[in-house]
Order: structure tokens, then sequence, then C-alpha cells
């Protein structure tokens, strides 16, 4: 299977619920609160959106080589109707999902920090320590174990070079996806709309033709 990331000793999971409006400063300003509860320790915490982009941004800083998925994106208007509010929920508990079942990401100390850490002053302390972490970018290779045993040159190279391949193969093939994804949905929204709007308008066309069929004429074709 090749080389793989070691399995988390010690696995969990996390809910996102209860998502509430709140005020600081006298109510100047208002946000949304979510309680965050992970299922090792029980208890809850209280985050705010900004608290999940804060992590986001580190765990981008700090693991270059692994994917993170993206938060739901920010939206200036709208922000606290309830249909909005629900659907970043949802896609924020798929972003939890994701970071608590990856064996590193979920080690992470600066996730730890967002998990547990219930006091201001200690969450600042915290924030500012992961923000002066050096084993970021390229360093972060070296946090890595050389396996002990002797490795065949031409084996890693053959390995390497694979592994080189596919990373671009799908990188070029997501961007293709996404583009052809992204005119579609223009395409929905202009072009094809129209068209399907005048399929609408002919289809409602035949059932005024069938308002004009006298009393139980079309009732063989309906029971079809």
């Amino acid at each position: 299977q090749g080389p793989q990331w070691k399995a988390s000793p010690q696995p969990f999971s996390c809910s996102i619920e209860d998502p509430t409006k709140q005020t600081k400063f006298k109510g100047i300003k208002t946000y949304i609160s979510y309680r965050v509860t992970p299922s090792d320790t029980g208890r809850p915490v209280y985050r705010r959106y900004k608290h999940f982009d804060w992590l986001y941004n580190r765990l981008l800083h700090k693991f270059t080589v692994i994917s993170v998925p993206n938060l739901p994106e920010k939206q200036a208007t709208g922000r606290f109707e309830e249909d909005f509010i629900e659907k970043r929920k949802r896609r924020l508990v798929l972003w939890i999902n994701h970071m608590t079942s990856h064996p590193v990401l979920s080690q992470y100390e600066g996730f730890e920090h967002f998990l547990m850490c219930a006091d201001d002053k200690q969450w600042k302390l915290g924030k500012r320590r992961a923000e002066k972490d050096e084993m970021v970018g390229a360093h972060f290779m070296l946090t890595f174990q050389i396996p002990n045993e002797h490795q065949d040159l031409q084996d890693v190279e053959e390995r390497v070079d694979t592994f080189k391949s596919f990373a671009k193969k799908m990188d070029d093939s997501v961007m293709q996806v996404t583009h052809v994804a992204s005119e579609l949905v223009r395409k929905h929204m202009g072009g094809f709309r129209k068209e399907f709007q005048r399929l609408g308008n002919a289809f409602q066309s035949i059932s005024q033709a069938f308002t004009l069929d006298p009393p139980h004429g079309s009732d063989a074709l309906n029971n079809a």
C-alpha cells in the first residue's frame, strides 16, 4: 500500500450544536456561537466562525503537505438568517469530522487547544504559542521519523516519481471538474433556465388542453 500516516492512538469525534446569536461591547458586535464538544472529554467549548477560521489558517500554514478542506464561505449579508446558520453548521460539522478522523491533523496541538480551552486568557496564550510554532511549512518535514531499515534507492525514486505523476494528474483533473461544474452552474442560471421555462410552458399548455376535454374523456390516458 505504500507509506501511510500512523493511525491516531486515541481516535475521537466531535459534535457542533446549538448555534446561538450572541452580542458583545453592549450590543455593538453580534455573532453566532457554536457549542463544540469533543467525545473524549465531553466538555463543551463555545466557538465563533472566526475561531474556526484561525484554526484553518494555522493548519494550512503548518501542514503544507496535507490537504486541508476549505471552511464554509463567509457572507456579508444574511449572516443571521436561519437557513444560512443551519447550512453553515452542517458544513462545519463535515469539516470538523474530517479533522478528527485525520491521523495527523487530529493530533495537532493547535487543534487540541481549539477543542479544549474554555478560558479566554488561556485561549489567547495558546493562540500566540501556536502562531510562534517554528515547525511549519518545509520545516514540518523535520518532524518525520526515517525508517531504520535500509531502503532501496531505485525503489524510493520510482515511488516518488509515481506519486508525483499521480499528484499532478489529480490536480489537473480536479481543476477540470471544477471548471466544468462552474460552467454548468452558469448555463443553468442563464440559457438553460430559459429552455427549462419553455419546456415548462409546453407542459402547461398540454395540461390546459386536458381541461378542454369532455368529462372523463382522458381517464384512460391519465390512468395508463
